[in-house]
C-alpha cells in the first residue's frame, strides 16, 4: 500500500525513483510523483492512474537534480487526483507519505489558525505544513521534522526534502515499513528491499518511533526521545532482477502456473527427502505443551488459516481458533499462558496483523509467523518464522502465496500432531508423502486449463455468484468468492454447503450460479444434496470435484470440473488452483486490469 522512494546521491535521480517505484507498483496504487532539487529549489512532476502517465509526463517535462523523493498513492484521505498525489509540498519542504495521520483534522485546524492554507483533501498535506510551520519559526529542517513527527498520531512512513538542502534527507517510520540502503557516496530509501535491490544489498531496517537524517556520506538515526541509536545493517537476499510475466499475460497467470514449482521448493526447505520427514527450523517452544492455538491473519491469508484449523485439531487434536487480524485485538481476547500464536502475512508488513502479533506477545503467547518476506516487520518481530518460498508475488490477489501458505501449515500440524503423540512416524511419512505428491498433482491441474476458461466465459456474464464447500473446504468457497469478486468485480459469496437452506437459498434462481467444492470424500454426500437444494430451484451448478464424485452426482449438474483422485489431507492445497482459475479467465473476459483491480493493495500497509 503505497511506495516510497528517496535518494540523496550522485546520480540522476530521477531515473533511479522511477526504477524503485515500478519495483513498488505490485503494492497498488492509483497515482504517482516525484520530487527534486534543482538549483536549490522544490521541482515536483506528478500524474493519476499508472507509473507510465508519469513517465510521459517526465518525458515530456524532465526532472533534474541528484537528490528526490518518489512515491506512488493508494489513496485514502481524498481521491485518486494528480492534484492529491504525492509529494506534497509547503513552503520549504516536499513530503511523502505512507499511512493514515489519525489526528489531521485537529492539526489542520491548528495550522489554519495560524495561517496556513491547504490545497488538498489528504491528511499528507498536514505534515508538510507542520513541518513548513516550524521552518517559519526558525527552526533547522532537522529540528523542524522532529518536532512534526511529536505531534503525528497513527501509522505512517514518510520521506522529505528541504529547499535549498541538497545533501538531506529525513525519513521516519511509525508502523509502515521503511527501509535505507547503504551506497557508496550515496543513500537511499525505500518502503522495502526489494526497491532498493537493483542497487545495493546493504539495508538499515529502522524500528518503529525511529527517524534518520540521510546525507551523501552519512545516516543518523534517531529514536522517538530524540536520542541517536545504532541500528544494524543487514546483507538483503532480495534479488535484483525485476520480475517479468514470462510467457504469461498476467503476473497472476504466471504465478497460479508456478504454484507446482514453488511449493516444490516450500517443501523441499521443510521437508527430509530421504527420509519423508519434517525438518522445521529450530522452535523456541515444544509444539507438545502448546494448550492452544490462536490464528491470526487478513483475507486470503485468513483463509489458509481456517483450512489449518481442521487440520490441527483433526490430527493434533488441539483446539484452535482463527481470527482476522483486524478485529483480534478489539475483542481483547483471552489467550492462555504458553499459548501459540501463528500470524500469516504474505507481505509481512500487514499493519493489522502486525497490531495483532503484538498484542499476542503482550499476552505471553508464543509468536511464529508465517510470511513471504523474511526480512519483514513481521518476521523480526516474531519469535520464529517459517517463510514459504513463493518468490515475489506481484499480482494483488494472492494465489502461489495462499498455496504456499496452506503447505507450511499442513506442515506444521504434521509435526504439531507427532510431537503431542498422536501419530506415529509412519504416519508422519504418509502425510509427508501425499504433500510430496501436490506439484505433480497441480501440474495436471493447469494442463485442464481450457476447460476452465470455457465455464469461466459464461460466468462473466453473471451479476452474482455463490462458492459452496463443507468442511476443509468451506474455506475454499470463501476464496473462490474473493477472488472472483477481487478481480472481474462480480458479486460473489462463499457459505458453508449445510447454511444454504438457513438463508441464502432465497437468492437461487435462474441467473444464479453455484460453484460447489466438494471432492468425494467422508461428506460428499451431504453437500451433493445441497446442490440438488440448489438444481430444483433452477440453479446453474458449477461442481468441481473428482472422478467418482462426477458420477455420484449424476447429470443434474450444468458443468462440472474434473479433479484427480486425492487424498482427503492435500485436497485443499489442489482445489485452490481451479478457483483461482476461474476467477482469472472470468476477469480476462471481463476486461479488468487483472493483476491491480481496483482499489486494492498488495501490502495493506494501514489500519
Amino acid at each position: 500500500m503505497c511506495g516510497i522512494v528517496a535518494i540523496v546521491g550522485n546520480r540522476d535521480a530521477t531515473d533511479f525513483m522511477i526504477e524503485g517505484l515500478k519495483r513498488l507498483e505490485y503494492r497498488g496504487y492509483d497515482s504517482a510523483g516525484v520530487t527534486t532539487l534543482v538549483d536549490g529549489k522544490v521541482c515536483r512532476r506528478r500524474a493519476e492512474g499508472k507509473l507510465s502517465n508519469l513517465v510521459e509526463v517526465l518525458a515530456n517535462n524532465p526532472l533534474e537534480g541528484t537528490i528526490g523523493i518518489g512515491h506512488t498513492r493508494w489513496a485514502t484521505h481524498g481521491a485518486p487526483t494528480e492534484g492529491n498525489a504525492h509529494p506534497h509540498v509547503a513552503t520549504g519542504v516536499a513530503i511523502v507519505h505512507n499511512g493514515i495521520i489519525e489526528n489531521f483534522m485537529t492539526l489542520r485546524d491548528e495550522l489554519r489558525d495560524a495561517g496556513k492554507g491547504f490545497d488538498t483533501e489528504t491528511d499528507t498535506e498536514v505534515i508538510a505544513q507542520l513541518v513548513s510551520f516550524h521552518l517559519g519559526q526558525g527552526k533547522t529542517p532537522k529540528e523542524a521534522a522532529f518536532a512534526a513527527l511529536g505531534r503525528l498520531e497513527g501509522a505512517y512512513a514518510v520521506a522529505m526534502v528541504f529547499e535549498g538542502e541538497d545533501d538531506l534527507v529525513i525519513a521516519a517510520r511509525q508502523g509502515s515499513p521503511l527501509a535505507i540502503g547503504i551506497g557508496d557516496g550515496e543513500h537511499y530509501i525505500g518502503s522495502d528491499a526489494f526497491s532498493l535491490a537493483p542497487i545495493t544489498n546493504k539495508v538499515i531496517y529502522i524500528e518503529d518511533g525511529d527517524w534518520a537524517v540521510l546525507s551523501r556520506t552519512s545516516v543518523e538515526i534517531y529514536d522517538m526521545t530524540g536520542n541517536e541509536v545504532e541500528r544494524p545493517v543487514s546483507t538483503t537476499s532480495v534479488s535484483a532482477a525485476l520480475v517479468d510475466k514470462g510467457n504469461h499475460r498476467h503476473f497472476m497467470a504466471k504465478e497460479i502456473y508456478e504454484q507446482p514449482d514453488v511449493i516444490g521448493h516450500t517443501l523441499g526447505r521443510y521437508v527430509d527427502a530421504a527420509k519423508a520427514l519434517i525438518a522445521l527450523p529450530d522452535l523456541p517452544f515444544n509444539l507438545a505443551d502448546v494448550p492452544k492455538i490462536t490464528i491470526v491473519a487478513c483475507g486470503t491469508a485468513s483463509y489458509a488459516g481456517i483450512v489449518a484449523k481442521y487440520w490441527f485439531e483433526q490430527i493434533a487434536r488441539v483446539p484452535v481458533e482463527v481470527d482476522i487480524a483486524s478485529e483480534f485485538r478489539y475483542r481483547e481476547a483471552a489467550l492462555p499462558k504458553g499459548g501459540l500464536a501463528i500470524m500469516i502475512s504474505q507481505s509481512g508488513e500487514t499493519a493489522d496483523t502486525l497490531a495483532a502479533l503484538r498484542y499476542c506477545k503482550a499476552e505471553g503467547q508464543h509468536v511464529l509467523s508465517i510470511v513471504n518476506v523474511a526480512e519483514s516487520t513481521i518476521a523480526r518481530e516474531s519469535d520464529v518464522i517459517v517463510p514459504t518460498y513463493a518468490g515475489p508475488e506481484i499480482g494483488v490477489a494472492s494465489t502461489k502465496a495462499f498455496t504456499c501458505q496452506l503447505t507450511v501449515l499442513a506442515l506444521l500440524a504434521i509435526a504439531t500432531a507427532s510431537a503431542r503423540g498422536r501419530l506415529k512416524p509412519d504416519g508422519e511419512k504418509r502425510l509427508v508423502k501425499l504433500l510430496q505428491e501436490v506439484p505433480r498433482h497441480m501440474a495436471e491441474v493447469l494442463s485442464s486449463d481450457e476447460q476452465l476458461k470455457r465455464i469461466a466465459q459464461d460466468l462473466s456474464r453473471a451479476q452474482d455468484v455463490l462458492f459452496l464447500g463443507r468442511g476443509i473446504h468451506y474455506p475454499i468457497a470463501l476464496e473462490g468468492a474473493l477472488k472472483l469478486k477481487e478481480i472481474s468485480y462480480i458479486h460473489a459469496e462463499g457459505y458453508a454447503a449445510g447454511e444454504l437452506k438457513h438463508g441464502p437459498i432465497a437468492l437461487i434462481d435462474e441467473n444464479m450460479p453455484v460453484v460447489v467444492i466438494a471432492p468425494c470424500d467422508a461428506i460428499f454426500d451431504k453437500t451433493v444434496s445441497n446442490m440438488h437444494e440448489v438444481i430444483a430451484r433452477g440453479g446453474k451448478v458449477i461442481l468441481v470435484s473428482d472422478a467418482r464424485g462426477i458420477r455420484q452426482a449424476g447429470a443434474d449438474t450444468s458443468v462440472s470440473f474434473e479433479m484427480p483422485e486425492i487424498d482427503s489431507f492435500i485436497a485443499p492445497i489442489l482445489y485452490a488452483l481451479p478457483v483461482q482459475l476461474i476467477a482469472y479467465h472470468t476477469a480476462v473476459f471481463k476486461g479488468t486490469d487483472v493483476d491491480q483491480p481496483r482499489n486494492l493493495a498488495k501490502s495493506v500497509t494501514v489500519e
